[in-house]
């Protein structure tokens, strides 16, 4: 049985590496929910402009975001008013150009990869702000919206009065926040979406770990191409790159240590690129996009999402061998195949993280049994 328990251990390890950043993200996305009204929402992001993407993707970087919670973050923000390009700009800032991240690729794989994570992050933006305004329809756009607000909505149904429900939506939380309750509605927020994916986000950890323990490195050796046409091979690779990183269930920070160990086994430069961005599109993600968006915007989400990453990891690729900055010589041994548990400033972050989700389920638990 010394499988199962290195595959549930190695799935502790991740959710110990990531717990503070969960915390942190649904905590932003809670904060917009109540302390920026939509009408404030609105005027910074509810034009799709160099400057309303630019102010997402810098406050997406700051946010420091895991997968999981930059979606709940990316679906406030729709709902309060936010257009769909800032929206998702900050979404894959916050996940791909956070400073968390870069020192991870810095220590396992080198400035190169820092470098073509960062660059790679804009030009991806750039990208998902170019196919949205070209290929996705206008149905697809209203539908997106249409079920980012209900699904607010219904979250916002905290409270229950008689046979009837007490809708609350942004600054209209008048109740709690006319009494400078605006930390329950925060932490009321937070909950929600912590009871809406937990199932999620718990399921993705557990796989990943049982991934990381069963799967051999020659199977993921097989997978990418390591003779022929260096274009046919390039394609191929970024191609295959992002459906890994879907497979793998590993979202984040996490996924660099399986990105490590496949540029150890052959994988491309812009391959590996590519994967690094797959974190928005695990098998747990989409089905968290179905919840939010309905599943048609869902699916056209996932679909630009994987066709801006294959690209960007093409660009990049081609982009750095043009500088000639791409890794050359004989690939390093894996840095990190398997998550560990240390006590470093992991652990301090999380036992603060702790103490903030134990204080917003409090306080949660209190403003029900005054309800």
């Amino acid at each position: 049985m010394n499988w199962l328990w290195m595959s549930l251990y190695h799935a502790l390890a991740m959710a110990w590496a990531t717990f503070w950043a969960l915390v942190l993200g649904f905590s932003i996305s809670a904060a917009l929910q109540v302390f920026v009204s939509k009408e404030q929402m609105s005027r910074a992001f509810g034009r799709t402009t160099i400057k309303s993407v630019a102010l997402a993707t810098g406050l997406g970087a700051a946010s420091s975001s895991c997968s999981y919670a930059a979606a709940a973050a990316g679906r406030s923000a729709l709902s309060q008013g936010a257009a769909i390009v800032p929206a998702l700009a900050f979404m894959f800032a916050s996940t791909n150009l956070v400073i968390e991240l870069g020192i991870v690729l810095w220590i396992l794989m080198g400035w190169q990869f820092v470098l073509a994570e960062f660059a790679g992050a804009l030009v991806l933006i750039v990208l998902v702000a170019l196919f949205v305004r070209l290929l996705l329809p206008q149905s697809v756009r209203e539908d997106l919206r249409r079920h980012a607000e209900a699904k607010r909505g219904d979250d916002d149904c905290c409270h229950h009065h008689g046979n009837g429900h007490e809708h609350h939506h942004g600054r209209e939380l008048a109740p709690e926040t006319a009494a400078g309750g605006q930390w329950t509605a925060m932490a009321n927020a937070f909950v929600m979406d912590w009871m809406m994916l937990w199932k999620e986000v718990l399921g993705g950890f557990i796989v990943a770990g049982f991934i990381a323990t069963l799967v051999p490195s020659t199977w993921w050796k097989t997978l990418f191409l390591e003779v022929g046409p260096p274009a046919l091979r390039l394609i191929e690779n970024a191609l295959v790159g992002p459906i890994i990183a879907i497979l793998s269930f590993v979202c984040s920070v996490g996924n660099i240590p399986l990105a490590s160990h496949l540029w150890s086994n052959g994988i491309s430069f812009g391959g590996v690129v590519a994967f690094i961005y797959g974190d928005l599109l695990v098998v747990p993600l989409i089905l968290i996009y179905v919840k939010y968006y309905g599943t048609r915007a869902a699916l056209w989400i996932a679909g630009i999402f994987y066709l801006t990453m294959v690209l960007a990891g093409i660009i990049i690729d081609l982009l750095f061998n043009a500088l000639g900055i791409v890794p050359t010589g004989p690939r390093p041994p894996s840095a990190v195949e398997h998550s560990m548990i240390h006590w470093n400033y992991t652990s301090w972050l999380d036992l603060i993280a702790l103490g903030f989700f134990v204080a917003f389920f409090f306080l949660h638990l209190r403003g029900s049994k005054r309800a």
